[in-house]
């Protein structure tokens, strides 16, 4: 057996038969033996039913032959199965295990392999080629050594069928066909869910791979591995359960198929014994259920699977067959506590490909003391970052922290004692939260979990999500968020005293931006069809969209005399909004002003023409939806075409008590409606709050409310609950769900909440605006200088002032170095890059 200690793409695809299932393959190999024997059993009691039971007409024996002979098939059927789930459980145990130590492998493969590699290859290598390998293993003890010994144990018969027997050997078939597609339908739902676990798989290793430059950048290799370890044992469990229903239907149809024999002999025995049916046709046929061909096919089948395992095995492990440049964990001791001071001596970097990207690097930075790396494109800044990073392995000269050499410190070292921020920064999927705090989970024990440094507070996040600017989104997305009727128990009664304070001290001062619900009045910046329930949906069918295709609103609309008046309103939106429209360009800003959308243009017109053919009572039920539908979207104060009727207003709000009494007395569950001193649960907390709708979209108004929500959450002691739900916020794969600056915010709070000794920014600002790198440049100038190392590579030249030290770089070397003042008044690189930058 080779030593696991072996980096995994040295391993043998045979070192992992035995690996972690050395007592089930010795169970296996003694079921096999035994499985054997049940298969060589039966060919004995056909002789000893033939010559003895029949030609000496004994019943008895006749009848104690078939019963062990039918023993012997249930018993082979059981063993089979049992082969297949132990074959079943070594496969996938395999499979786990060599996915689960490729994954940590690639994790730590220097950055300049996922340079020249497709995430699309890693992913296709690791999900689907190593797949094959532990199908193989699965079978590599059980197939061979049951097919050698069936082989010999058999002689071989020749198969001739009985006529007169052939239907009462086929009669139990129709059970075939009963029960394999119930076990079929199972096998399906399972395989469906293998193909969904299989996409997440890919996906999270897509992200990973994407991802390496944060993960290597914050040491994080643990928790990325047991992100992945999850899936790939969730991925086990459904392959299992999928294999087993698979095998199943096989085992089903071999005991069908054995068992015909059983009712050959007690049947045709009984038939030869009363005269009725010569031996020789019987002994004939008996002799065509032995198959000689199964055991040769399943040797073929082995070593052809073998063959496939073996290459698929070899290509990928040779895929990977690269050694890791850093220790991930010291051995024997904990993390260094280093001290923030830098040497860098003689640095060179040169790729493998012999280009020279660095060359003859010296300068040296004393604990607390900040650096830009600034120079013309291609100079090599953010390469010297990286070096002083560990993400690239420097390949002439020293770098040393607190007098230790970078390259023999270990991943789990220069995380506990850098944060970096690259130029481009991931966020991995999940929460706001567990990217915000992804660093500090690292630095922990390197896979979030174990002793170490404690997690920041709740306070401390928030004081981090102040300083870099990305509080308002935080707070913004906790108040958008909707809570959940049993999960928030307590929050929602805050809310609503929140929402009474809110009309109370600021209803007239929000007047202008702000319609506050009243059930008593008719809400101008609301739908027509919103203020007829005035309410939210809890069902598909009440949703607005679909309220003029709903039978039981358009009953309604006819009792309380509104449906007439609707369908005349509609009538009358579509044919100022086509006549007008028709003559316009298609621009967003036409389409605001009437409740038509794009799209529906052709559609109306063509409805305007009919229109002016026929009345609405003649028209199509299609016709009278489709004016029906505008009408409901129709609203006051901002649809402006046409003027809402005064009477029609009136029948509306006293239709609107009509709605309410007749839908909670028929279908309660159909709405939430609208009332002061109740939650609403399918709208956000912040719609709670004001409970009311926006009149203009205009960023004054909605900064001037989030103003007002802020000192009301302040004063209410809700603002850390808020800020805590906002960062659960989802930010969707690679944090898409996010905008770019929203991104680089979040990795800077990410890098700034862990403290670290010394910060290393990759143009970590370059995604923001102005005032936002203003921002991060001050908090680094008040906050960190003197308390952590700072190298920076600036793109913006207007913001390096405040830096002790300024390093100009051209083609992989520093031009010059000193003090913003120094270096202007020397009038060399820097001067002459500041002016080409003005």
């Amino acid at each position: 057996m080779e030593n696991k200690d072996l980096p995994i793409y040295k391993r043998s695809l045979f070192s992992w038969i035995f690996s972690g299932n050395l007592k089930i393959q010795v169970l296996l190999l003694g079921i096999v033996l035994i499985t054997v024997f049940t298969r060589v059993l039966p060919l004995e009691m056909q002789k000893r039913i033939v010559n003895q039971a029949i030609n000496l007409k004994k019943i008895d024996l006749l009848v104690i032959y078939c019963g062990i002979y039918l023993v012997s098939v249930l018993l082979a059927s059981g063993l089979k199965f049992l082969i297949n789930i132990l074959q079943t459980r070594i496969a996938q145990r395999a499979t786990a295990q060599i996915r689960t130590s490729l994954y940590e492998h690639i994790l730590m493969l220097p950055l300049s392999f996922f340079r020249r590699t497709q995430p699309g290859m890693v992913v296709s290598a690791l999900v689907t080629e190593l797949a094959t390998a532990g199908d193989f293993i699965g079978m590599a003890v059980a197939v061979p050594i049951t097919a050698v010994f069936t082989l010999l144990a058999i002689s071989g018969y020749l198969i001739w069928i009985n006529p007169l027997l052939a239907i009462v050997s086929l009669s139990i078939y129709p059970f075939v066909l009963l029960v394999v597609p119930i076990l079929q339908k199972k096998a399906n739902a399972a395989n469906k869910r293998r193909v969904d676990t299989t996409r997440k798989l890919s996906s999270k290793i897509g992200e990973s791979i994407s991802g390496i430059h944060e993960i290597h950048g914050h040491g994080a290799f643990g928790i990325e591995n047991r992100k992945y370890g999850n899936l790939v044992k969730e991925l086990e469990k459904i392959r299992v359960v999928w294999n087993l229903y698979r095998f199943a239907i096989k085992v089903s149809g071999n005991f069908f198929t054995n068992l015909s024999p059983f009712i050959v002999f007690i049947l045709g025995g009984y038939l030869a014994i009363n005269g009725q049916l010569e031996l020789g046709a019987l002994v004939a046929f008996l002799s065509a259920q032995e198959k000689i061909y199964d055991p040769w096919k399943e040797l073929i089948d082995f070593y052809q699977a073998y063959q496939d395992a073996s290459v698929s095995y070899s290509q990928t492990m040779n895929y990977f067959a690269e050694t890791p440049q850093f220790a991930v964990e010291p051995r024997g001791r904990s993390p260094y506590d280093l001290e923030a001071k830098l040497e860098v001596n003689d640095l060179s970097y040169v790729t493998e490909e012999g280009i020279h990207l660095l060359d003859d690097i010296n300068f040296s930075l004393q604990s607390g003391e900040h650096m830009a790396l600034v120079g013309f494109s291609g100079s090599g800044k953010s390469t010297l970052a990286l070096c002083i990073g560990q993400l690239y392995r420097y390949t002439g000269g020293h770098i040393s922290i607190g007098g230790k050499e970078v390259s023999e410190l270990t991943k789990m070292d220069m995380s506990h004692n850098i944060g970096f921020v690259s130029q481009s920064p991931f966020i991995f999927e999940g929460t706001l939260e567990e990217n915000l705090l992804y660093s500090c989970m690292a630095r922990i024990d390197g896979n979030g979990e174990g002793a170490g440094p404690a997690l920041p507070t709740l306070d401390d996040m928030i004081a981090v999500l102040h300083e870099t600017g990305i509080f308002v989104d935080v707070l913004r997305f906790g108040l958008n968020a909707v809570l959940i009727h049993d999960e928030d128990h307590g929050l929602e009664g805050r809310i609503l005293r929140l929402r009474e304070k809110f009309r109370q001290d600021y209803g007239d001062k929000v007047a202008d931006y702000v319609e506050l619900y009243d059930e008593n009045r008719y809400l101008h910046f609301s739908s027509i069809s919103g203020n007829i329930t005035f309410g939210s949906a809890r069902i598909d069918s009440f949703q607005n969209n679909n309220l003029s295709k709903n039978e039981y609103i358009i009953k309604f609309l006819r009792d309380t005399d509104l449906y007439t008046p609707l369908l005349e309103l509609g009538r009358e939106l579509c044919r100022q909004a086509v006549s007008i429209l028709t003559l316009l360009p298609p621009d967003d800003l036409f389409y605001d002003q009437n409740p038509m959308r794009p799209e529906e243009l052709e559609e109306y017109q063509a409805l305007s023409e009919r229109l002016m053919i026929r009345s609405i009572e003649e028209s199509a039920s299609d016709d009278r939806e489709k004016l029906l539908r505008l009408a409901f979207r129709f609203t006051p104060g901002q649809h402006k075409i046409v003027a809402l009727p005064p009477r029609l207003q009136d029948l509306i709000l006293r239709a609107r008590f009509i709605f309410r009494g007749k839908v909670m007395k028929e279908n309660p569950g159909a709405m939430a409606f609208h009332q002061m001193d109740h939650y609403i649960y399918s709208q956000t907390i912040l719609n709670n709050i004001f409970f009311g709708k926006l009149k203009t979209a205009m960023p004054h108004a909605q900064e001037k409310i989030t103003e007002i929500i802020i000192q009301l959450l302040i004063e209410e002691d809700l603002l850390e609950t808020i800020i805590s739900t906002g960062m659960q916020y989802q930010v969707g794969t690679k944090g898409d769900k996010l905008s770019g600056g929203q991104r680089q915010k979040l990795a800077i709070a990410r890098a700034f909440l862990k403290n670290p000794h010394m910060l290393i920014l990759d143009e970590a600002t370059s995604a923001l605006d102005n005032n936002s790198q203003s921002r991060i440049q001050n908090l680094l100038e008040k906050k960190w200088k003197r308390k952590s190392t700072v190298i920076a590579v600036v793109h913006r030249l207007d913001i390096i002032k405040g830096y002790d030290k300024i390093a100009v770089m051209k083609s992989g070397k520093i031009g010059e170095i000193g003090t913003y003042s120094e270096l202007m008044d020397r009038k060399g690189l820097l001067y002459e890059l500041t002016g080409r930058k003005t």
